[in-house]
């Protein structure tokens, strides 16, 4: 894959002005700021994926939080959903550190990719289906340029899952019919990739124990294996975890 070719895409994504609705709350909250972080200089802008461009494991979220991806500038970076996600990273040799605060900070992601159907901090967390349907190229192109290396794919939440799944037909892959329903432990075969569900990192489900560290880092190494991305500690269960679906 030729780098140029994703960093383009990138820079393109984060210069989209398309949903005005997004477009006002992202540039508000990056003007009115959370007391905590007064300090900071908001990106306030479409956030772009993260990781490098020969990924082999692609990992799809919902949407940049408002004082996380939106103030850093950076996936999953700076709120307490990536707290969750990289430190798993991290416990299964997929990154080079288990924190993410600041998109200069020196983590590297090893093999894999991390970005999301939604590029903007959505009020409430919460992208309409018009917002998601107008965001959904910018994955379809994401794909395209990834799919030369790609060889696994964790969807983390329902809402992704609905958004992911047809962003893979128009990428050129074949989905089944009907569409495959979301649950935690899903997993799909996609014309040479594996597709896996998670629940989301969001805290409501980490804090209720419906997600926990274990269950993550489960899918993260089934993810690599199925990507063939060496990682720490056995997998087998997560096999176990996987053979049996959980709905969201």
């Amino acid at each position: 894959m030729e780098t140029s070719g994703l960093t383009a895409l990138d820079q393109r994504i984060a210069d989209c002005r398309a949903c005005p609705r997004l477009v006002a709350w992202r540039e508000e909250v990056a003007r009115t700021r959370r007391a905590a972080f007064a300090e900071w200089t908001y990106w306030g802008r479409p956030v772009p994926g993260f990781g490098p461009p020969d990924a082999r494991l692609l990992i799809v979220g919902l949407a940049p939080a408002a004082h996380g991806g939106n103030r850093t500038g950076r996936m999953f970076t700076g709120d307490r959903s990536g707290d969750v996600l990289y430190e798993a990273l991290y416990d299964v040799g997929l990154a080079s550190q288990p924190t993410s605060v600041a998109a200069d900070d020196g983590l590297e992601l090893y093999g894999v990719r991390i970005t999301s159907p939604v590029h903007c901090a959505p009020p409430a967390n919460k992208p309409t289906p018009g917002e998601r349907d107008t965001c959904r190229p910018w994955l379809v192109q994401e794909l395209g340029l990834l799919r030369p290396t790609l060889r696994s794919v964790v969807v983390l939440g329902a809402f992704g899952w609905q958004a992911a799944l047809p962003a893979f037909t128009e990428a050129g892959w074949t989905v089944p019919r009907p569409r495959p329903a979301f649950a935690h432990g899903t997993r799909v075969r996609l014309d040479g990739i594996e597709l896996f569900g998670c629940f989301h990192v969001s805290q409501r489900n980490t804090f209720t124990g419906k997600l926990t560290p274990a269950m993550l880092r489960d899918v993260l190494r089934t993810a690599a294996d199925a990507a063939g991305l060496p990682h720490r500690g056995p997998s087998a269960t997560a096999t176990t975890t996987l053979a049996h679906g959980r709905q969201t």
